[in-house]
């Protein structure tokens, strides 16, 4: 038999997921538990004919062997449950304990009730409307109605579904809003009374514990949601003495605060927003100094504003003009500027946008921006909350907010900003969605994915630059590729400060040498064996103990492999950001923050970043919503003018889309179409080295398509095309590459030629040329191009089975990657044979006569003698002659012609 159960003191999601577990599952039995809420009961009463469950009292023993759980990952005993019966859990709770001969069903969504409407639905099952009421009641007091963060778009289209089933609202206000009883508000003024505030982490939490009225039977959770209502903390734990036992409640209204933990340390469950537990035989006072002990393992601290704030903050000073302000924001596309007192070195107030066009349209060019700008000096540290940040513009109306640097106890420290929060930041923190808040700590990963011999200097170069107070960051493509679980080969670094002075004091600490660009404020950290050395006799020492503790890995000096090869060199940019002067030009760079020098990059998926020095290691930032976009598999640009600003991300686009298997997003697909004709000013170097990377990829074939498919190819040159000809001979070029026959050459080192030339050979002459001066094609690379086509004509012009003396003589001019490059285009058949031929076999044999040989004779030297060796040749090739006796005969006999 079996039994649908849940857990007790079941509320209207638990018991709502009973009946829809029987709807779908009929033979079972939904089994109510001893208690339930005192909203729940009422329903229950009212429309238990309408209803099939089964109450504790009337259940009679019988044989159970298969329970169905819902709500719950606890099950109670039933009398005739077999000693291990077959249990399938369905809940939204994850839970950290599993059971071998347990199955488990869990969906990250705000109600149990959400999951099985939505089995429902596709099993095509009808309700009625009382049964509908039942789990819309369910879904909503599990999402407060629909508002708490936990909420998913699946609870709402699964209430919608249950109001097209019948669905009462007005059942629905009238059960979720019970008045409470009399003990219950006496029990609701008791702990009111004994509540205490207590901060961790920047959060407030209340801990009330009280003993119950004498007689006290009803239900504490509806006690507690109007305590919490009234109260409005962060979490609230409620401990109530009953009898013998001590309950808890607990409730949480932030992600950083998770009851759970309490809950199971004290023997029960529930998830990180809603837990109880029941302490069996335990004094108030005792469990409630258990749970003060245990509030800290439940708190996360407070976000800061050191998470969302920008690095590197440009100020004016109150004497610039307007319309150099106004240069200013149009340049790098700032809405806003902190004025800064040179004089005190302390903030004055803030120039907006909005005051600066007023300004400009007033004919106000030349007033100083001190006239114009909020004055204030209202600003945040690092270490303040992200409340305080939000309270601050909420009561000044600044968008804008300067970061000053933390004082450190020191209350004369600067003024000066050091970064800036603005209301984009705020927002985008505020209403990001939990897939995008959790597992935002990559040092894991980081650990997991790096070589052992890269990891540790990863951790040298993050202490070196947390020791400079200079931010530390992997971006781009090397974290996205991270995060997709492939192998990071490069590590290149961006640095927030001078990226200059952090690598020369890594050569100072481990040694190697250092090329620098002051201009562009680059270093380049060239890596002997040595410094590997140093670096791992560093780390291994330190995880030794005697040093900063740092994630665990094996012991080692050095461990590259051909599997995980060492970097050579190491690449340290300065963050930067630019602006674009004119469509389609280059960009001019300047420095500033890591938030800037994300917002320069092509797609979402390249704005990652990885944190890497000191105590933020392993921290991401994804200011753009590049996570998001990477779990869709979407290319996304990041702005409307992205590829005006440069027409080549069109092409990176495709051939991203293509090596990811990913989908250019319908806008960004849109902005594309409508800048294609960009394409024609930007200069043909840019856009051969664009094409020449599509080459390099694991699958050009993709990518080529797609580029003829969406008119890239057209737009560069109208000759420029795709076939299904093109493709075949692009699908022989890994097999030839690889082959025997030219494993002497090297031909791996061809392969962009290889592709490109069987893109470009097929062209009629005129045509070709045209493309290639477009594409400004280097000098070698258009001679064989050149080379590969005159090579194919000749083939062409042999008879239908030619002599080895024809075909040697037709390819004698060609280098081997001209011969390879013509064997691919050819395909299968007699020119490719012949080629083959050639290449093993014929253009190895010489005459054993030479030009030495013919001046000895009297000859004078001439035309002629390439005449008689290609005659003595041919005679070998094609075998007329075998010795050299035969050769000297043959000569013989040809001079004599030649005299007579």
């Amino acid at each position: 038999m079996q039994l649908i159960l849940t857990h007790e003191n079941a509320d209207f999601d638990a018991v709502a997921a009973q009946l829809a577990a029987h709807k779908l599952y009929p033979e079972g039995t939904p089994l109510l538990p001893r208690r339930v809420n005192r909203n729940v009961q009422q329903f229950l009463t009212l429309y238990w004919d309408a209803l099939p469950f089964m109450r504790p009292e009337d259940w009679k023993r019988r044989r159970v062997d298969e329970i169905l759980l819902v709500d719950t990952h606890s099950m109670s005993s039933v009398r005739g449950m077999v000693r291990s019966p077959r249990v399938h859990v369905i809940d939204h709770h994850e839970t950290q304990t599993t059971y071998d001969n347990w199955t488990y069903q869990v969906g990250l969504v705000g109600a149990t009730t959400t999951l099985l409407t939505e089995m429902l639905q596709a099993a095509g099952r009808g309700l009625s409307a009382e049964e509908a009421t039942l789990l819309l009641l369910g879904v909503y007091e599990d999402t407060g109605s629909l508002t708490y963060d936990t909420t998913t778009a699946r609870d709402v289209r699964a209430a919608s579904w249950l109001l097209e089933q019948g669905a009462q609202l007005a059942v629905v206000r009238q059960f979720m809003n019970i008045p409470l009883t009399p003990e219950q508000w006496a029990l609701y003024e008791r702990l009111q009374t004994a509540v205490n505030w207590i901060e961790i982490g920047g959060h407030s939490l209340i801990l009330t514990a009280v003993a119950a009225p004498d007689g006290f039977e009803d239900e504490i959770s509806s006690v507690v949601h109007r305590l919490r209502e009234a109260l409005l903390p962060t979490g609230l734990l409620v401990l109530v003495q009953l009898g013998n036992d001590v309950q808890l409640v607990a409730r949480s209204a932030h992600d950083n605060v998770d009851v759970s933990v309490i809950a199971r340390a004290l023997g029960g469950g529930g998830h990180r927003r809603a837990a109880a537990a029941i302490v069996i035989g335990e004094e108030l006072a005792a469990v409630e100094a258990r749970t003060r002990e245990l509030l800290p393992q439940a708190v996360k601290p407070m976000a800061t504003v050191a998470e969302i704030m920008s690095y590197g903050v440009k100020t004016l000073p109150p004497a610039m003009a307007v319309a150099e302000a106004e240069e200013l924001m149009q340049r790098f596309g700032y809405e806003g500027y902190p004025v800064v007192d040179p004089a005190r070195g302390r903030l004055a107030g803030l120039l907006t946008r909005r005051a600066v066009d007023r300004a400009m349209s007033h004919k106000l060019a030349q007033m100083p921006v001190s006239r114009i700008m909020k004055a204030g000096d209202f600003t945040v540290r690092p270490s303040d909350s992200i409340e305080r940040v939000q309270k601050l513009m909420l009561d000044e109306g600044w968008g804008q907010i300067p970061v000053i640097a933390d004082d450190n106890g020191d209350e004369t420290a600067s003024g000066r900003p050091i970064g800036i929060v603005t209301r984009t930041d705020l927002l985008k923190f505020l209403f990001k969605s939990s897939p995008e808040t959790a597992d935002s700590d990559l040092r894991p990963l980081l650990n997991q994915s790096l070589p052992p011999a890269m990891w540790d200097m990863v951790l040298a170069i993050g202490q070196t630059a947390a020791a400079l107070r200079m931010p530390l960051y992997f971006v781009g493509g090397l974290v996205r590729d991270l995060l997709l679980g492939k192998t990071a080969v490069d590590l290149d670094m961006v640095v927030e400060g001078d990226a200059i002075q952090l690598v020369k004091n890594l050569q100072s600490r481990f040694g190697g040498k250092v090329h620098t660009h002051d201009r562009f404020g680059t270093g380049k950290w060239f890596l002997s064996p040595e410094v590997w050395q140093a670096v791992g006799d560093e780390e291994v020492k330190g995880r030794m103990g005697e040093g900063v503790k740092r994630p665990p890995s094996p012991p080692h000096p050095l461990t590259p492999s051909p599997a995980h090869p060492l970097p050579d060199t190491i690449d340290f940019v300065t963050a930067r950001s630019e602006f674009y002067t004119e469509p389609s030009a280059l960009p001019q760079v300047t420095r500033g923050s890591i938030k800037l020098d994300l917002h320069r990059r092509d797609f979402t998926i390249n704005t990652l970043a990885v944190r890497l020095d000191g105590a933020h290691l392993g921290e991401l930032l994804d200011f753009y919503n590049g996570r998001r976009d990477l779990e869709r598999g979407l290319i996304r640009v990041l702005h409307s003018l992205s590829f005006v600003d440069d027409p080549t991300r069109i092409l990176r686009a495709i051939r991203l889309e293509q090596r990811l298997n990913f989908r250019i997003e319908t806008r960004t697909m849109e902005l594309m179409a409508e800048a294609l004709p960009m394409l024609d000013r930007v200069t043909g170097d840019r856009i051969r080295h664009e094409i020449e990377l599509a080459l390099r990829e694991a699958a050009p074939i993709k990518v080529m398509e797609r580029l003829a498919e969406r008119g890239v190819m057209a737009q560069i040159h109208p000759a420029l095309h795709w076939t299904p000809a093109m493709a075949a001979a692009f699908a022989r070029v890994p097999d030839l590459v690889a082959s025997p026959i030219w494993a002497a050459e090297r031909p791996s080192r061809w392969r962009s030629f290889l592709y490109f030339a069987q893109w470009v050979v097929g062209l009629p002459a005129a045509e070709r040329r045209t493309a290639l001066a477009r594409l400004r094609v280097r000098k070698a690379t258009r001679e064989d191009v050149t080379a590969v086509a005159r090579c194919l004509k000749r083939l062409a012009a042999l008879p239908a089975n030619p002599r080895p003396s024809q075909v040697e003589k037709a390819l004698r001019p060609f280098q081997p990657r001209v011969l390879l490059t013509a064997q691919i285009a050819l395909g299968n058949g007699s020119g490719s044979d012949q080629i083959a031929l050639y290449y093993r076999e014929l253009r190895g044999v010489k005459t054993a006569v030479t030009g030495d040989d013919l001046r000895g004779m009297g000859l004078k030297p001439g035309p002629q003698y390439a005449v008689i060796l290609d005659q003595l040749l041919a005679a070998r090739l094609d075998g007329q002659i075998s010795s050299e006796e035969e050769e000297r005969r043959l000569l013989n006999t040809i001079i004599d012609i030649e005299q007579h």
